[in-house]
């Protein structure tokens, strides 16, 4: 759990950046509305760590942050524009970790722990999916911008 707490603490950097980048765009929306719901589910993973008594991993939250400013810097190289080849990355990697966060939803569900049984995983699940629909769907547009729009693929071949 403290490696999808990581990932949460990282991805939540680069969604403030991207949220504060694309500020006043469409884009800007969508990445302060992912921020706000996986800064919840963030919340939900830290309440449910403590009632399990997991303790979090400092050393694994502050190699995310590292690791984040990579991404921030790989996403600048590759194009931080609207129609860049960064956008597109930064979307994928985020609809993996989403895709990560619901199957560990899933499998605490299907752990049925009494210690756990506050917490509401279809709903978690749920929202999840919903993140991953929206992401994708970002993702399409951001493709569209970056191969089709720019050239770089004709969606023929």
């Amino acid at each position: 759990m403290n490696d999808h707490l990581a990932g949460s603490v990282g991805a939540l950097e680069l969604i403030a950046y991207c949220a504060h980048l694309y500020d006043g765009k469409p884009l800007g929306a969508f990445f302060t509305k992912m921020k706000a719901q996986i800064g919840t589910d963030q919340h939900t993973l830290r309440r449910l760590m403590r009632r399990l008594g997991i303790e979090e991993s400092k050393v694994r939250q502050a190699g995310a942050r590292a690791g984040e400013k990579l991404g921030r810097a790989l996403f600048t190289i590759a194009g931080s524009e609207p129609d860049g080849l960064g956008l597109l990355l930064v979307l994928e990697g985020l609809i993996m970790g989403v895709v990560g966060k619901r199957l560990l939803w899933r499998a605490l569900s299907a752990a049925n722990l009494p210690k756990l049984e506050q917490f509401n995983f279809v709903e978690l699940q749920c929202r999840a999916e919903d993140q991953i629909k929206r992401a994708q769907a970002e993702q399409v547009r951001s493709a569209r911008r970056a191969l089709v729009d720019a050239g770089l693929w004709r969606g023929d071949s």
